[in-house]
């Protein structure tokens, strides 16, 4: 069995394949406080819940874009499963070609993001990609990363209206019932969500006639994903496994090199 670990910037994601199974995934908060041993009990706990053993994991790969919990996670691995992980990095093979005038400054989480798309759905594709940052990811047909855009998130977009606005609430966010709102929740909440559907619809657009490439297929993923999808009118398909399916990926990749 294959375990699969991203760690994002507010949280990490866990899975289990089983071959081509995703027999069980998990997110927890991302923080780099946890010692190896708390994660290492951690991960024991949520498998032996699914009745797996630690000794039915037989390889590990993660990705991360957050160097203080990396480390206590590659550590956790190797003292509870005996294991090496593998880390999506520089050396790894993906087949992508980056286009970055800096490759190294593209996250891990995008490229395994790209291969994950391109593994499923094929080429061209654009990733919406909707976590602390909501980022759109453009892929030609071939495995080149062309590039992309970085917007603030949603969730952290809304917490800042309450953080700097003294008379606006913490929201929940959600879809109204009306554009034009008639409270001060509702008003927020239309501005937040019709005002990221908008923006994920008209980047897409331009993103689309700058790639001038026919037949792209627009893929979503992360926490508010199938929220925005749905009221888009470009985002094709809602994948929440996307990066985890990227590091199966990635591991097959790389298994028999």
């Amino acid at each position: 069995m294959l375990l699969a670990i991203d760690v994002g910037n507010t949280y990490t994601s866990i899975g289990v394949y089983r071959d081509d199974v995703l027999e069980g995934n998990w997110r927890i908060s991302t923080t780099g406080e946890r010692t190896s041993d708390e994660i290492g009990m951690f991960l024991l706990s949520v498998l032996r819940h699914a009745g797996i053993g630690p000794g039915e994991i037989k390889a590990v790969i993660m990705c991360s874009v957050v160097p203080p919990a990396t480390h206590p996670i590659i550590n956790a691995v190797k003292k509870y499963f005996e294991l090496d992980p593998i880390l999506v990095g520089p050396g790894i093979k993906t087949g992508i070609n980056i286009k970055y005038e800096n490759p190294r400054e593209v996250g891990a989480d995008k490229i395994v993001n790209a291969v994950g798309a391109l593994r499923l759905y094929g080429g061209p594709v654009i990733i919406v990609d909707f976590g602390t940052a909501t980022t759109f990811c453009a892929v030609s047909r071939k495995g080149d990363y062309l590039g992309g855009i970085i917007c603030p998130g949603i969730r952290i977009s809304a917490e800042a209206l309450f953080e700097k606005a003294s008379m606006l609430p913490r929201i929940e966010i959600a879809k109204p019932k009306h554009i034009i709102g008639r409270t001060t929740v509702s008003s927020m909440q239309s501005g937040i969500f019709y005002g990221f559907v908008g923006q994920v619809d008209y980047i897409v657009r331009l993103m689309k006639s700058e790639m001038a490439m026919e037949g792209i297929k627009v893929i979503a993923t992360g926490g508010m994903a199938g929220l925005i999808a749905s009221e888009s009118r470009e985002i094709d398909e809602v994948n929440a496994f996307l990066t985890l399916e990227g590091l199966k990926a990635i591991y097959e990749m790389n298994s028999n090199t």
